[in-house]
């Protein structure tokens, strides 16, 4: 265990409790706007204090509300990039660097941006300011001064949150490899699934500022736990459901019926892989008719907007692959397999 977790905070109306814990490797903060995640890596940063709780770094109590330890940021040996970078703008790329050594001879920090220089591929811009600098090399002068000053843990908070496609998947290379010789731990904050499928091992799901248990990420991705989970990791099609009998559920917004395990646990609320619908014939077992409110066109067919006609006008949307192509406002009959629905914890929906 490298890094234990366990705080309160309050801010206004909004109450943070999460709780985890790393077993090395990177671990993916999970989250919507607004739920917490960058707060929770301001309080492991030392920059900002919780009101109660526990933060321990390879043993070392970083924050301790009972035992009244809270340690300030130069201390933690935690390392921060920012969304922005945060980098001097008065500073040349090697000036930034040397910002981040925190000991040594004159000579030896000297050494010591050299080397991060080559290592960093930025000797070409050493002399440059951050202003005229790419994407790429801003990202990895940050991350050379953060790295110089030798962390046990790295914080991310959404690296590739502004940027544009064609940019984004150049960074995330980019830092892959500038990340290759760090041997400590990774905290990545993200909304983004793509990012977590990418860096993360783990992921820790982050719900209006309350934590969900630590799970592999590739579960994530093909079982959620939850529904807050479940939209994060792309399942589009939602709804309330209730349980109506040992093995059976109902769904009223898709006014169906579907088998369940009998030993599935207490549930208000199933979602289905998003290639689980498909079309099918009026009154076909299973299945049930949808006004078609909206479509897009893809290389292998359309994706279409549906709204089940047994809901409320409120019922969440669905969506369904189609090859062939459907007017919006038709009709149609669709149908689910049942062995691709996968039910999610209570979460309110």
């Amino acid at each position: 265990m490298a890094l234990s977790v366990d705080i309160q905070k309050q801010l206004g109306a909004f109450r943070l409790h999460v709780q985890f814990e790393t077993d090395g490797g990177t671990l993916g903060l999970l989250g919507a706007s607004g739920c917490g995640k960058s707060v929770t890596l301001q309080c492991i940063a030392g920059i900002m204090k919780p009101d109660r709780g526990r933060i321990v770094l390879n043993g070392r109590v970083l924050f301790d509300s009972e035992r009244h330890i809270h340690l300030p940021p130069q201390k933690r040996a935690v390392g921060y990039l920012f969304q922005q970078y945060a980098l001097f703008p008065n500073m040349t790329v090697e000036q930034n660097i040397l910002a981040g050594v925190r000991s040594g001879s004159r000579a030896e920090k000297r050494e010591t941006v050299l080397a991060a220089l080559h290592a960093f591929r930025l000797e070409s811009v050493a002399k440059q300011h951050p202003v005229t600098l790419s994407g790429g090399q801003q990202q990895r002068t940050a991350l050379a001064r953060i790295l110089v000053g030798k962390p046990e843990l790295l914080l991310l908070d959404e690296p590739f949150s502004a940027l544009d496609e064609t940019l984004r998947e150049q960074l995330m290379w980019e830092l892959t490899r500038s990340l290759e010789p760090f041997d400590g731990d990774v905290l990545f904050v993200s909304h983004d699934r793509t990012e977590m499928r990418r860096f993360c091992r783990s992921v820790c799901v982050l719900d209006a500022g309350r934590s969900e248990p630590v799970q592999p990420a590739k579960e994530l991705l093909s079982h959620p736990h939850s529904v807050a989970a479940a939209r994060l990791a792309g399942f589009y099609n939602l709804a309330p459901a209730e349980r109506i009998a040992p093995d059976r559920a109902f769904v009223p917004a898709w006014g169906i019926e579907l088998a369940i395990d009998p030993n599935e646990s207490d549930f208000d609320a199933v979602c289905m892989q998003n290639d689980a619908l498909a079309l099918c014939e009026a009154h076909s077992p299973g299945a049930f008719c949808c006004s078609v409110v909206g479509t897009s066109d893809s290389e292998d067919g359309q994706t279409l907007l549906l709204h089940p006609m047994h809901g409320s006008p409120e019922s969440t949307l669905l969506l369904c692959k189609s090859v062939r192509k459907i007017e919006t406002n038709n009709l149609i009959w669709v149908s689910l397999a049942e062995n691709r629905a996968i039910f999610c914890l209570k979460s309110g929906i």
